[in-house]
């Protein structure tokens, strides 16, 4: 979507250049070459972008096909049938009012806190009298600089002053650890889902006319439960472990995931380990302000005998954690379109998830209870073998084995 995007935006400004110098034949020759470089849904992007018919694109394409030759004929200007404005004075203005961002909220709009697609634009015009097609509703918008577009997901709210010093932070952290072959794992909550039989966005191959059959309705109350899968990714090794936990998402949870990555895969891996790093978001169970996630910390490194290194992404980024675009994605990815009826059945999604870089993952059902409302008092945090950094120690931390 995003090349789509920067393709068109490219011809948008080519055709701006030439435009005024090329006639009907050089535009409709230019306009195919462009499609035939950008090779399949070039038509389409080219078309959005200049407002030219798919069909004269198509033509030029055939033409390009057949051999260019030189020709001295040219279609007089403004041959051909009229424009609609030339038969309907005033529709331009007309679309131009119903479309116009600021009309969306104006009570007098037809349109008013509709979606403006063409055949809605088509309706309200038909309303006001004017005798207008979807196409050519299409190509006045185009001539008026409107663009369809999606919502763009920019404004992440109030950045921290220091959030570019955490992340050359944590990159030269992890860069030391790797460096010294100590184990840098990224951790993380994915989003919890209802197990049972409900739909899962996506679609797979199935005979035609015969797709799985789901509730038509997402109730928790028909649901056998919630899966919770907590993932730790091994940055080095491009391996992960998932513990899809059934109760609740508590720092206890969190840890007791982190434990089982070790005693399944981190050990074997790194039998000379002194030192582990732990990458995280700044909240949920491996929030910073977590005390119980700090002391569970403490109880692990007390257990392994490793001094854990704790570095947490500041608030508001947790998209540029590694799990999230190394781990996560994938495991959605190969579970599209299949309903997730069972625990079982997610497990063995998790554990089957396999990239062409060579990602590596196992997962298992954690059946414990994890109870809520649990307080760590002060006294308890004073006990802690908790050494904080110098720069932002709420969120570079280690916990040494007491």
């Amino acid at each position: 979507m995003q090349r789509n995007i920067e393709v068109e935006t490219t011809v948008v400004a080519k055709y701006a250049v030439l435009a005024p110098v090329l006639d009907e034949r050089a535009r409709r020759l230019w306009a195919a070459a462009e499609s035939r470089a950008i090779g399949y849904g070039g038509d389409a992007l080219v078309s959005a972008a200049t407002g030219l018919a798919r069909q004269t694109i198509r033509n030029g394409r055939r033409e390009l096909a057949q051999g260019v030759e030189a020709t001295g004929r040219v279609r007089r200007a403004g041959a051909g049938r009229p424009g609609i404005e030339q038969k309907q004075p005033g529709v331009t203005a007309a679309l131009d009012q119903l479309v116009e961002p600021l009309t969306r909220g104006d009570p007098t709009s037809p349109l008013r806190w509709t979606c403006k697609s063409r055949a809605k634009l088509v309706a309200a015009l038909t309303t006001q009298g004017w005798q207008v097609s979807s196409t050519t509703v299409g190509h006045l918008l185009h001539d008026l600089g409107y663009r369809l577009q999606s919502v763009r997901k920019s404004r992440e709210g109030t950045s921290h002053p220091d959030r570019n010093a955490q992340f050359a932070h944590i990159n030269a952290t992890a860069a030391d650890f790797l460096r010294r072959q100590q184990p840098v794992i990224s951790v993380d909550t994915k989003k919890k889902e209802l197990v049972g039989d409900f739909k899962n966005a996506g679609r797979e191959w199935q005979p035609t006319g015969t797709p799985e059959t789901v509730r038509v309705h997402d109730f928790p109350t028909a649901a056998v439960g919630k899966a919770i899968p907590y993932g730790v990714y091994d940055m080095a090794r491009n391996e992960a472990w998932v513990s899809v936990g059934r109760d609740h998402d508590t720092p206890a949870f969190a840890v007791a995931s982190i434990r089982q990555w070790w005693s399944m895969m981190g050990r074997p891996a790194y039998r000379d380990a002194e030192t582990l790093l732990i990458t995280a978001d700044a909240g949920g169970s491996n929030g910073y302000r977590a005390r119980a996630w700090k002391t569970e910390l403490q109880h692990l490194a007390d257990e392994l005998q490793l001094r854990i290194r704790v570095c947490h992404f500041p608030p508001g980024t947790s998209k540029w954690n590694k799990i999230e675009h190394r781990l996560f994605c994938h495991i959605t990815e190969n579970w599209r379109g299949k309903p997730l009826r069972t625990f079982e059945t997610i497990v063995d999604l998790i554990g089957h998830t396999r990239t062409g870089a060579g990602l590596r993952v196992k997962a298992k059902l954690d059946k414990r209870t994890y109870p809520t409302g649990l307080v760590v008092t002060q006294a308890e945090m004073k006990s802690l073998a908790l050494h904080t950094h110098a720069f932002h120690g709420e969120w570079n931390y280690e916990l040494r084995p007491r």
